[in-house]
């Protein structure tokens, strides 16, 4: 089966991360053969490169500039008419809406694989109602229940996206390799946020739970995630200033963008981000269970689907102090994070085996083929 993923690839995130695991783990669903259409070159394309895999550019795409819409769409024209693609999936609203209605005119199989949770009422999903898929893969039961507010007469699935345990090599001597970088030491409790700048992420929140620990001993932060857009250097400037005014300066690592997120999670001992609006799915917990982290989140959206009492701990949105009685108990309790971290790799697992879950994708994939067909 050959498939055409289609999305714009200017940023990176979560859709991103799927993307690259569906051409590095090929191999473990040879009926699939993902080809990838992408507007804009950045990281994503890059990375899918290096990968061998598929890349297809349609062309720079500004939705004020319609032109641009038009080429792309000429551009994906050529595309379908040259590969021969047995279904196309678009990966969000936008591209949805720009190239949607050219697969509906070549009467390809269309999927909407649903990453963010929507409410209907954004310009851009009003325009979205108007392309209607085969079917719409949401990738969590919360995002699932939001998808009739888009497409109330489409069916949907949920998909709990693939994510592989990272083979970083000799744990321990990657953590005192990274703790020797970021001049941190190894007896250090290294609490790690792995996200976007984003206000809802709750890097706000995490900062102010952990002033409230100021005074117990032996614990650093560290926040990764690198400025994308104008609104997130703002945020950063914000966090910086933050983390002085509470004075937790000296113990907080703005680590920026990093391309070795499983290095550093092989060197952290603790997971935190306390979201204060709710995660679509969250591959950041995935991947932190499978280095054998205790996640420290909050009980809002994909995130209650994932983090249970076997590997980590919830606590109420934008409650600080419970945030902080928790993580003070995980800093100060070896035990405690022992084993919750023994419970992480299973979870992930469970949820997210990379075999398991493209093999569902290629049953559900054949059922809309095959209906396709028939009809």
């Amino acid at each position: 089966m050959k498939i055409l993923h289609i999305y714009a690839g200017n940023l990176f995130g979560g859709v991103e991360t799927l993307l690259i695991t569906l051409a590095k783990e090929q191999s473990l669903c040879m009926q699939m053969q993902p080809h990838f259409a992408l507007c804009f070159e950045g990281r994503l394309t890059n990375e899918l490169q290096t990968l061998n895999a598929n890349v297809h550019q349609l062309g720079n795409v500004r939705i004020s500039r319609f032109w641009t819409i038009l080429k792309a769409r000429l551009q994906l024209q050529q595309l379908l008419r040259r590969e021969q693609f047995d279904v196309v999936i678009c990966h969000s609203c936008w591209s949805q809406v720009i190239f949607g209605p050219v697969i509906k005119s070549n009467h390809l199989p269309l999927i909407f694989w649903c990453h963010d949770v929507p409410n209907g009422k954004h310009p851009l999903e009003q325009w979205a109602k108007r392309v209607l898929p085969d079917l719409v893969i949401a990738n969590s039961r919360y995002t699932q229940a939001s998808v009739p507010k888009l497409y109330p007469k489409v069916n949907s699935d949920t998909l709990y996206l693939p994510v592989a345990c990272a083979d970083i090599g000799n744990a321990p001597t990657i953590r005192h390799a990274v703790r020797a970088e970021l001049n941190t030491s190894d007896d250090a409790i290294v609490i790690i946020q792995a996200s976007r700048l984003e206000r809802w992420k709750g890097q706000k929140v995490l900062l102010s739970a952990l002033a409230q620990l100021r005074y117990t001993p032996g614990w650093v932060c560290w926040l990764t995630g690198g400025v994308q857009r104008p609104h997130e250097a703002e945020y950063l400037q914000e966090l910086k200033v933050q983390v002085q005014q509470l004075g937790i300066g000296d113990r907080v690592l703005f680590l920026g963008q990093r391309n070795d997120v499983p290095r550093l999670l092989a060197a952290a001992d603790i997971h935190c981000q306390p979201n204060t609006g709710a995660e679509p799915f969250g591959i950041a917990f995935i991947e932190a269970l499978y280095a054998g982290l205790p996640i420290v989140t909050t009980a809002i959206g994909g995130a209650v689907e994932i983090v249970d009492h076997s590997c980590g701990r919830v606590v109420a949105p934008n409650d600080i102090n419970a945030l902080s009685k928790v993580l003070g108990l995980l800093i100060s309790n070896p035990k405690e994070r022992a084993n919750l971290a023994a419970g992480g790799k299973l979870r992930a697992e469970y949820l997210c085996n990379p075999l398991r879950q493209l093999t569902q994708l290629y049953n559900l994939l054949c059922e809309v083929v095959e209906h396709k067909v028939v009809a």
